[in-house]
């Protein structure tokens, strides 16, 4: 067998072949398991994003369904004051509308009769043309409906039956409250750093909110603009998700940008609830350590390895890093939305809500004993109607925002809440029971000092939870009554009253 022999030069060769060889390989393998590690961190960007606008599209269609739910109890409610009212003509039913209006604080709300004519606080009309569910004899059912007003105002219209109601000695079949959409989309733009957006749309794809769905869609008719960028069986079934009233998303590109949204239906209303989030944070940071590390890894080819083990110790930190600040973010937005929810937006006091959560709370400590000073007291503005009548509603504002501030600066340890349009109740426990006749005698002091001054005027009655109440409502009821006694005594001293 011939020997085979080796040189300087075949040792040169063979390790220049051998070197890019192996530089070959580790180029292709680079290469190679790069593009697998984008197509898997597109895929993972996708998934995430789509888990991220599921959840907010869904907890935005809860908190319309929610604000349905709670109207359709106040409407329920509202019923029960037509019997305690002797109605004998139009004035005192809208007397009465009125008055129903500013303790379940409903901006729209209205009865209707037999002959369709529609009772509100200030006027009466025909809301056959109006309000479809009107042209039914009878009204067997819950209804939630669209109206459209005045060209390009629209509205949610809740209505409920009413069961032999008779007023004036006529049959009423209807009570409705209407919501402008605009007041919808104020109550569901809570903060999410710019990163979404959101639509309210129709069946039919018509943008109902009036928000901008992104640049591409912004407000234009969603599946007639959707349809020039995606496949004709796509568009399909996203039309069908929208007649049908099923959850779903779509993905898109549009003008060199992807696009993400997902749609959930706001059940009974007929509407989809659309979130859309284009260039999202985590691709963003995801896609651009990708590029960083690729451009990196042609440079260096001899380190392409370890850094791509780094990289994927990099990513994970940013995948838990952003999720912790999702997380947290969403939370703050809880917390926002909570404290919008409980917070009398013209005041800055607590509201009627977070009033009603107190209620409970002490409901609870009363019936198993832990609760044994409380005073309830019951303060209503004098003259608000007449403010708001002859000097305008911003008058009428300054009217309740001075009211406020007075009680919260007399009662300043007790828990002071706005319940109605001028009606205020105040919690006194520990050191603000302690001293109650003091601060009552001082605020009724003043009151009547601000009667000669022309300032605000406030009717307090209050009232001391007794051995055989079980619920504080019960020490409310004698404060309330107290109130009207004072009230017209300061009527008697030339104060105005709502009357």
């Amino acid at each position: 067998m011939k020997k085979i022999r080796i040189t300087n030069k075949t040792f040169v060769l063979t390790a220049a072949i051998g070197t890019f060889i192996i530089m070959l390989t580790v180029v292709i393998l680079t290469v190679v398991s790069s593009r697998r590690t984008i197509r898997a961190t597109e895929d993972a960007v996708y998934s995430v994003s789509s888990f991220y606008l599921d959840a907010m599209a869904d907890r935005r269609a809860k908190t319309i369904m929610n604000l349905i739910k709670n109207n359709f109890e106040l409407l329920e409610k509202s019923l029960g004051f037509y019997e305690d009212e002797e109605i004998k003509d139009q004035d005192e039913l809208r007397h009465t509308i009125g008055k129903i209006k500013s303790l379940m604080s409903l901006s729209r709300y209205a009865l209707v009769d037999e002959d369709n004519l529609v009772y509100t606080q200030y006027t009466t009309y025909t809301g056959g043309t109006r309000h479809e569910f009107l042209s039914a004899d009878v009204l067997k059912d819950k209804v939630i409906s669209t109206v459209y007003l005045y060209g390009s105002s629209k509205q949610l219209c809740l209505a409920i039956p009413t069961e032999n109601l008779k007023i004036m000695g006529k049959r009423f079949k209807a009570v409705f409250v209407q919501i402008d959409i605009k007041d919808i989309v104020d109550l569901l733009a809570f903060d999410d750093q710019g990163r979404t957006s959101f639509a309210i749309y129709s069946k039919n794809g018509e943008n109902l909110s009036g928000t901008e769905l992104g640049p591409v869609v912004s407000t234009h008719n969603i599946l007639d603009t959707v349809k020039k960028y995606i496949s004709g069986e796509e568009w399909d079934k996203f039309h069908d998700g929208f007649m049908k009233e099923v959850q779903g998303s779509l993905s898109f590109t549009a003008d060199g940008a992807g696009e993400t949204l997902c749609f959930v239906p706001i059940e009974g209303t007929g509407w989809e609830m659309v979130v859309l989030i284009r260039e999202s944070v985590i691709q963003d940071r995801i896609l651009g350590i990708s590029q960083r590390n690729l451009s990196s890894s042609r440079a260096q080819i001899i380190y392409i390895l370890a850094a791509m083990l780094i990289f994927a110790g990099i990513l994970l930190l940013e995948i838990r890093i952003i999720a912790k600040k999702r997380i947290e973010a969403e939370q703050e937005n809880t917390n926002a939305f909570k404290s919008m929810a409980n917070t009398d937006a013209l005041t800055g006091i607590r509201n009627k809500h977070a009033y009603a959560d107190t209620e409970a709370g002490l409901d609870r400590m009363i019936k198993d004993g832990e609760l044994a000073e409380l005073a309830v007291l019951v303060c209503d503005i004098n003259g608000l109607k007449y403010v708001n009548d002859n000097f305008g509603h911003a008058a009428g504002d300054k009217l309740i925002k001075d009211a406020s501030a007075l009680i919260c600066e007399v009662f300043k340890h007790g828990s002071v809440f706005r319940i109605g349009g001028d009606e205020f109740a105040v919690l006194l426990q520990g050191r603000g029971y302690e001293t109650r006749e003091e601060t009552i005698a001082e605020f009724n002091r003043r009151v009547e000092e601000n009667l000669t001054k022309n300032e605000v005027v406030v009717s307090l009655g209050y009232s001391l939870l007794g051995e055989k109440d079980t619920r504080v409502h019960d020490a409310f009821e004698r404060a309330d009554q107290m109130m009207y006694v004072r009230k017209q005594e300061l009527k008697s001293m030339g104060a105005k009253t709502r009357e």
